[in-house]
């Protein structure tokens, strides 16, 4: 039957996952980084997932398709392992035992030579931001990292800030005049593994573009067991 159904637009997908807690009926899903619509009996063609795509990659379409099955969507809902449809693909409930060491792991001193560290706190020309090499660090980084300080903050500027819960929409203005200002050296972005966590990065790099300056960028991510990897 023909009827309307969402569509991704791969090219345009970075794989953020924002979509995903407004799909009420779990028809989409992240693989290989990209939202994909795991089956067409599982939209039901309304579209709340639309508004919630930063790069515009979703939109409804008139298809042939497999008509919408509630009770399917309900089964699936029942039996899928890990977190409901409504849920934050990062918010998964895990537990570990921690290891003995990590890739993270480093000197337990704290290297904090600042204050405030709160993105929306911190003064654009801050004295600690003049000729900085500058973290952007996503708030739940120092938590699974291990070796936070001595591994990635040593030597670096902090700002610490939530791609997901905080109001982020000030914060690309502010770091753009943040880069304008300060000579910063470099930029590491350290986010979380999850895909909500991909946000700070874009906002790091919208910013370096806007400011029309040319700092190295490089991404480190942390796993939820601790581990780390730089890009």
């Amino acid at each position: 039957m023909k009827r309307k159904i969402v569509e991704i637009d791969r090219d345009r997908c970075d794989g953020c996952g924002l979509c995903l807690p407004n799909c009420a009926e779990g028809a989409l899903r992240i693989i290989d980084g990209k939202a994909v619509l795991a089956s067409d009996k599982f939209c039901d063609g309304l579209g709340a997932c639309l508004g919630h795509c930063p790069q515009e990659a979703i939109r409804i379409v008139e298809r042939e398709a497999e008509e919408f099955d509630q009770q399917a969507v309900e089964a699936a809902i029942g039996t899928r392992p890990g977190p409901l449809p409504k849920s934050c693909p990062g918010s998964r409930v895990s537990s570990r035992r921690p290891p003995a060491t990590t890739k993270c792991s480093g000197s337990a001193d704290s290297q904090l030579a600042q204050w405030p560290i709160q993105l929306h706190l911190v003064p654009v020309e801050a004295p600690f931001l003049k000729g900085a090499d500058l973290l952007m660090s996503a708030s739940c980084v120092p938590f699974a990292c291990g070796g936070f300080h001595g591994g990635l903050l040593a030597g670096r500027s902090l700002l610490i800030a939530c791609p997901k819960l905080d109001r982020t929409e000030p914060y690309l203005d502010k770091l753009v005049e943040i880069f304008k200002n300060n000579d910063i050296r470099s930029v590491t972005v350290a986010v979380m593994e999850v895909p909500c966590c991909q946000g700070l990065v874009r906002l790091a790099r919208q910013a370096l573009e806007r400011s029309g300056k040319v700092i190295p960028l490089k991404v480190a991510t942390v796993g939820i067991r601790g581990d780390i990897r730089e890009e």
